[in-house]
């Protein structure tokens, strides 16, 4: 399918991508990489009658480490996650995570601030930026604002961004211990049909601390502190695991679709997030 008539914008100034969002209200929304939104667009399962494209709009992407702080820009692709040899060496994870986003074709143009902006529930970066208790930045025509991505998601497709704000930037602090982002999927490019995100750091042979986030088992993505308070204190063997994982199981609410009914999505759960938390420990 193609999608409906739209009006096409790319402003130059992000004052004036505020101006034409305050100008069109509700019908107006900005684009990235576009692999979110476009599909949708096309499908008919959004009507956008006025398109603004962030493309032209200069310092919304780029990587930076400073002072214990990561930030990424917006319009960063997940390419650039992959290629970024500082950010890997700081919050491996990123790379971990971009590398099992859809395909190569995708993830030269699908930009990190899309994927947590739109509000998908089976988006990748969303899960993990509750993980690492990630910061989205925000500007809108009243100041720039900063709301916890564990704070961020209200229902599928639904955030605490306003029509008129746009996302410019995510930062988190750089993480500490052993790391694992683990997917399950039908094929190459599909949505995740369970997928965990855990950080978990070591002391004296015990967790220290722990959080684990997942994606598309709900209709936002789910940061259980259960399931990482299960770990904490603990050697990370089998008997906590399977605690992590029962607490993780109760705060979940998947629904049956394409890629299988409740059943069998609650039982992929635990075992991808069993596997995470094992090899997350592992590297701790």
């Amino acid at each position: 399918m193609i999608p409906a008539a739209f009006e096409y914008y790319r402003p130059t100034s992000m004052e004036g991508v505020l101006a034409l969002l305050q100008e069109h209200g509700d019908e107006a929304r900005v684009l990235a990489g576009g692999h979110s939104l476009i599909p949708m667009m096309k499908l008919r399962m959004a009507d956008v009658p006025h398109l603004i494209d962030l493309q032209g709009i200069a310092g919304l992407s780029g990587i930076t480490i400073d002072g214990g702080t990561i930030r990424i820009g917006t319009m960063t692709t997940q390419h650039d996650i992959i290629g970024d040899a500082a950010l890997t060496a700081a919050a491996p994870i990123m790379a971990e995570a971009a590398l099992q986003i859809a395909d190569p074709q995708v993830r030269y143009m699908g930009t990190v601030g899309g994927n947590v902006a739109n509000g998908d529930p089976g988006n990748d970066m969303p899960g993990l930026m509750q993980c690492l208790d990630a910061h989205f930045h925000l500007i809108g025509p009243e100041g720039e604002r900063t709301v916890a991505a564990r704070d961020f998601y209200d229902s599928a497709y639904m955030t605490a961004r306003e029509d008129d704000e746009v996302l410019t930037a995510i930062t988190f602090a750089v993480p500490v211990g052993g790391h694992a982002y683990e997917k399950q999927k039908r094929k190459i490019g599909d949505y995740a049909t369970a997928a965990a995100a855990v950080q978990i750091s070591k002391e004296g042979g015990k967790v220290a601390a722990a959080s684990i986030a997942m994606t598309n088992l709900s209709d936002t993505p789910v940061w259980s502190e259960a399931a990482g308070a299960a770990l904490v204190g603990t050697d990370c063997g089998a008997d906590a695991i399977k605690a992590a994982v029962a607490a993780m199981l109760a705060d979940i609410d998947p629904t049956e679709d394409n890629r299988g009914p409740v059943a069998f999505k609650r039982h992929v759960a635990g075992i991808v997030l069993g596997r995470a938390i094992a090899r997350a420990w592992s590297r701790a």
